[in-house]
């Protein structure tokens, strides 16, 4: 079981350079971990690739139904004050945005204190480096 970042989320539903790097992994273990607001920030992301002209047509819809395809299926850390309290507390320690901050509260708190021995699949750069100062072993 892997915590899964939205960034590496998105190219399983979306074909991108890493589709296929990240489609190999979720074949090794397909027991997810998310964050509750990870189904939103997908939307946004979509919503952003339409307006870039990146998905036209049917693609958003399908990239959509795709993403919550997926979100029946993994674990969901749901919101709460462990999770909001972990979010500040990165903050202070890393240079994260806000979602960010709680993407990674949200593994925190799934992890329970004993990162050392699990995975935070991510691939952006600057989570995935937070994720690793706090103990993760990071795949991307």
């Amino acid at each position: 079981m892997r915590f899964w970042d939205t960034s590496a989320l998105l190219p399983l539903c979306v074909k991108e350079p890493q589709t296929n790097r990240v489609q190999k992994i979720i074949d090794q273990d397909g027991d997810l971990v998310a964050w509750w607001g990870t189904l939103i920030e997908g939307h946004s992301a979509f919503a952003r690739l339409r307006q870039e002209k990146v998905l036209i047509g049917e693609g958003e819809l399908q990239a959509r139904q795709l993403l919550t395809r997926l979100s029946s299926l993994w674990t969901e850390v749901r919101t709460s004050n462990l999770v909001r309290d972990q979010a500040a507390r990165v903050l202070l320690l890393h240079p994260l945005r806000a979602a960010d901050a709680l993407q990674l509260a949200a593994a925190l708190v799934w992890a329970g204190g004993q990162t050392a021995s699990l995975e935070f699949v991510c691939l952006d750069h600057r989570l995935g480096e937070a994720a690793s100062r706090e103990g993760f072993q990071v795949v991307s």
